[in-house]
């Protein structure tokens, strides 16, 4: 803990944002909100000379902010978690850190879902689960599935398995290491639901990205082969061994892949209701299909 007043937060505050005038303050107001623990929506009742208590020093913050600048580190990964939904959810380098756009996808789970009782039910997968964020919350929007949530990576899943026990929902996701469908096998024909942000990015735009996506986020759960569609055409060529009759193929891809991603899905005989859905941007941002066993 440390004492400091209104006016010392708020000085300190505008000398850092004028050392890295290219960055969103935003971004420096929601270190001092969630690391420091400063109430900036207090800020218009206090007086200067008002006292503060924080979690930790300025100096602290400071040292976090200079990594956000010199190393372009996402500030997520300095606070050690990040907000998505109604979650917070803890998050490393070892993790993707959960995007806004994602949260379409649990939106158009829950809508498929809401149409037949009976789809409420069973095993749904979250393919390449990270954090846990779709698993988490579809097993929260959804009280009687049963979710499992799969990823290659050993320390992804020590952090989704954290987030899940956060909310209590240990006893309702299963977790799985390896590629994609391969640790289901006892599954198939049994889901209810595929669901996957899966790796997009075309392999020659990856020098091109954002030094703090780059540098920093999990360049296996980002990249994907020379159209940046490897991934997204297993999991169209390998979901119909595991969905059962009218179950839901549902993934998120790049911005200008759904032409690509709606014709992977055409040319396998057994998929219908092809679909592609916009992001909260107007992008087109998933596809959604239904098997037909």
């Amino acid at each position: 803990m440390a004492t400091t007043t209104w006016q010392a937060v708020l000085t300190w505050r505008s000398h850092q944002q004028q050392l890295a005038p290219d960055i969103d303050r935003q971004e420096l107001d929601w270190l001092l909100r969630e690391v420091a623990g400063v109430p900036l929506e207090r800020q218009r009742w206090a007086a200067p000379g008002d006292r503060l208590e924080l979690r930790c020093p300025l100096a602290a913050i400071a040292d976090l902010w200079q990594q956000r600048i010199r190393q372009r580190c996402p500030v997520q990964y300095l606070a050690g978690h990040a907000p998505w939904r109604d979650l917070e959810l803890q998050v490393s380098p070892a993790v993707l850190i959960p995007r806004p756009e994602t949260e379409l996808i649990i939106d158009l789970a829950i809508a498929w879902s809401q149409a037949e009782p009976a789809r409420q039910t069973g095993f749904w997968a979250d393919l390449g689960t990270g954090s846990g964020a779709i698993a988490i919350a579809l097993a929260r929007a959804l009280p009687q599935i049963t979710v499992l949530a799969v990823d290659v990576s050993a320390e992804a899943l020590a952090i989704a398995r954290n987030n899940a026990a956060r909310y209590g929902l240990s006893d309702r996701i299963r977790w799985y290491q390896g590629s994609w469908l391969v640790p289901l096998a006892d599954y198939r024909g049994q889901l209810q639901a595929i669901i996957s942000n899966p790796p997009y990015i075309p392999t020659q735009e990856w020098q091109a990205l954002e030094p703090e996506v780059r540098d920093h986020e999990p360049r296996q759960a980002l990249e994907s082969g020379p159209d940046g569609l490897e991934a997204l055409r297993h999991l169209a060529q390998a979901a119909p061994d595991y969905l059962r009759s009218l179950g839901l193929w549902l993934c998120e891809h790049m911005a200008g892949q759904s032409t690509a991603v709606t014709a992977l899905l055409a040319a396998i005989p057994g998929y219908s209701e092809i679909q592609s859905h916009r992001d909260l941007a107007g992008r087109d941002r998933f596809v959604s299909a239904s098997w037909s066993a």
